[in-house]
């Protein structure tokens, strides 16, 4: 009897407002209808929320009660997509670190910046004559950060001199790596992690890239007569041999399904590069990120960057701001449509794939998540029993076990699903 009266108190109170707002009952940090209608600076097409399933507003009130959230912290917001109006708000202004959830947000402005055809290039130049078979000249291998770059992409390139017919270089070899700063690790990285190396010439992964395209060069047959290696800068009017790139949307791919750190950071650098800076910094991509951050209406004083992989501990971020960038790709359309395709299938593929593999979940939920010691995060899209779309956030910060985390997440995808 008394949930059927609050359900009708609910609906009356709905009529009144411009956008509904429903928060856990037991919330100590609650938000109001004003912080929600501002969830974005760009809207003024909002409008009135239907009302929302009591039943699932139960579930979360009874998992905002979980044992887990007595000894850690959370930031948790769930947004209505179709509705236009948040619906459950808990911790969603604390500021938290994201872990791999931060590669959400390099890749919201990477593609809301340069595209999904834009191009990671690896570029080979010579400067100097080519007669007798002999290229008395330098070979410059130009750096893009191209994390893809590997064996065939280095065939291709020995083969390209070969079509000059060069058997024989006389020369340098040059390594230009000027696309970014000298920095091979993120600010915040622990030095005992998995770090991937910032090399902006890098071949399989490996910063090895001299090495392994002069050995190539010899196993072809071509003399590199006392050939020197050398770091350098090609100059203008080099003479180009060969162009080796992968384009954005192949790169979002691998780095959001399988949250590969290097490929994140490969696109962060992308950022930092984007309007010809060289020797282009983290600073640099930051100022990219901030400009659509401040579009959105998120204030410099509630986050901070570092990387754009999650790997450092200097990120914070809030639920209500990774709930803004959601919110603004799934509005704008050319984002969505690269987004979207890239994110982990609960209980189908990616870091996904072994989650949430049974229930209304299963093929439901899209999005990335993230792993630190002590952070557990998930932030991405649903559609709801009654059809409307969501975009949600789950921040766990403090637990002892991640597999905590990733439970309590689960079971927050799954009241939102199921009917």
């Amino acid at each position: 009897m008394k949930k059927n009266i609050l359900y009708i108190l609910t609906t009356l109170l709905t009529v009144h407002l411009t956008a509904q707002t429903y928060l856990p009952s037991n919330a100590l940090n609650r938000a109001t209808p004003a912080d929600t209608v501002a969830i974005d600076s760009t809207a003024a097409d909002s409008i009135a929320a239907m009302p929302w399933p009591e039943n699932v507003i139960c579930r979360l009130d009874s998992l905002a009660n979980d044992p887990l959230l007595s000894h850690s912290q959370m930031g948790l917001m769930v947004y209505d997509l179709t509705a236009d109006s948040a619906i459950y708000c808990l911790g969603e202004k604390q500021t938290l670190r994201p872990a791999s959830t931060m590669k959400l947000v390099t890749a919201i402005t990477a593609i809301d910046k340069l595209g999904g055809g834009y191009q990671l290039r690896t570029s080979l130049y010579y400067t100097g004559e080519v007669a007798d078979s002999t290229l008395t000249g330098d070979l410059y291998c130009v750096g893009g950060m191209d994390p893809r770059f590997n064996h065939d992409d280095m065939t291709a390139f020995v083969e390209s001199l070969l079509k000059m017919g060069i058997d024989t270089i006389r020369g340098r070899i040059v390594a230009d790596t000027s696309m970014k700063d000298d920095d091979r690790l993120g600010e915040g990285w622990c030095w005992d992690d998995d770090n991937p190396v910032l090399s902006p010439l890098l071949i399989a992964r490996e910063d090895s890239f001299l090495t392994r395209f002069t050995s190539e060069l010899r196993d072809a047959g071509i003399c590199l007569d006392e050939a020197q290696c050398c770091e350098g800068t090609v100059p203008a009017g080099a003479y180009l041999v060969c162009h080796r790139f992968h384009s954005l949307d192949q790169v979002l791919m691998k780095m959001m399904k399988e949250s590969d750190n290097l490929y994140a950071e490969a696109v962060y650098y992308q950022l930092a590069a984007s309007e010809g800076v060289r020797h282009a910094t983290a600073k640099h991509a930051r100022q990219h990120i901030r400009r659509l951050l401040n579009r959105l209406g998120v204030g410099g004083g509630s986050y901070k960057l570092a990387d754009g992989s999650g790997l450092s501990l200097y990120n914070y971020v809030t639920a209500d701001m990774m709930i803004r960038l959601l919110r603004y790709a799934w509005r704008t359309q050319n984002v969505y449509a690269q987004l979207y395709p890239t994110l982990p299938i609960a209980g189908v593929d990616g870091t996904l794939e072994k989650r949430m593999t049974k229930g209304p979940a299963k093929g439901n939920v899209r999005a990335k998540t993230g792993t630190l010691t002590g952070i557990s995060s998930l932030a991405g899209y649903c559609t709801a029993a009654n059809g409307h779309e969501l975009a949600f956030c789950i921040i766990n910060q403090g637990v002892l076990r991640n597999a905590q985390g990733r439970t309590f997440q689960d079971k927050v995808c799954t009241a939102l699903c199921q009917p």
